[in-house]
């Protein structure tokens, strides 16, 4: 039953907010080691929306929305206010749009998820670019734009780049009024930190971070076979991914990691 509410839901809605929750608390997940973040993050959506569908009422007195919330509230990770000065809430935002407004959503949608009023710090990952296109300070411009008014109107605190070498950080420092305070480097490409970049990084106090996300998070055929897995009937190619949010939340004196999801918002193209 529940396979066939969900299926008529996702079939009839036309965005999708999806929140994993809390994953260190949700133990089936845990017993997962995923070999890849593209892996765990196929896991956790495919996961979501099953526990999540069993929550959908018999009967769907209200009506089909346009929006779905999907997310499964004994996983949900509110801070506390009282907590709040003792905790480091970090994201990493993957765009598959080079739309602006997606970063406010997404920056939105993780305050309001979190319970907090401002994140301490983002981390964005330009969307993929076309086999002959190469990435440009023109492509970063307008997404840096969003990410710089939000810093102004406080919903964020620092901001930050991902994969960009020398060249184009310094032009985007150049160019910026909110200037990166990190950038992250992917050491699977790159396994000693370019002298160039360090040298650069170290003058204009911008912290050099290392990670291990493949270029894209997670492709669209492996995002619809999560779907998938949940509504083995619905006709997936219509949905598409916006973006996906990763965020930790940390213990500033312990360093330790008190939660992690996942928000991702997804879109179906009406035909």
């Amino acid at each position: 039953m529940e396979t066939c509410k969900i299926g008529l839901l996702l079939s009839h809605a036309t965005t999708l907010n999806l929140h994993t929750g809390n994953l260190v608390n949700r133990s089936r997940l845990k017993r997962k080691c995923p070999s890849s973040p593209t892996e765990e993050l196929q896991d956790c959506i495919q996961a979501t929306l099953n526990e999540w569908s069993a929550t959908i009422p018999t009967a769907l007195d209200k009506g089909l929305p346009n929006t779905l919330e999907c997310s499964v509230a004994e996983a949900a990770d509110i801070i506390a206010p009282e907590e709040r000065e003792e905790l480091k809430v970090s994201v990493k935002l993957f765009l598959n749009r080079s739309d602006g407004s997606s970063i406010t959503d997404a920056v939105d949608l993780a305050c309001q998820s979190l319970g907090v009023s401002q994140l301490d710090s983002v981390i964005i990952a330009p969307p993929p670019l076309a086999e002959e296109e190469s990435l440009s300070v023109e492509h970063l411009q307008p997404l840096w734009g969003e990410l710089q008014a939000l810093v102004q109107n406080q919903k964020i605190a620092a901001i930050g780049t991902s994969d960009l070498d020398k060249v184009l950080l310094e032009q985007l420092y150049i160019w910026a009024e909110v200037k990166p305070s990190s950038n992250q480097v992917n050491l699977a490409s790159c396994c000693v930190m370019p002298p160039d970049l360090t040298a650069f990084a170290k003058e204009f106090n911008i912290q050099l971070l290392t990670h291990n996300d493949p270029k894209e998070l997670i492709s669209a055929e492996s995002f619809q076979k999560a779907m998938q897995g949940c509504a083995p009937e619905l006709q997936t190619a219509t949905w598409e991914l916006a973006w996906v949010l990763r965020y930790s939340v940390i213990v500033k004196s312990r360093g330790i990691i008190k939660s992690k999801g996942y928000l991702v918002q997804a879109h179906r193209n009406q035909l």
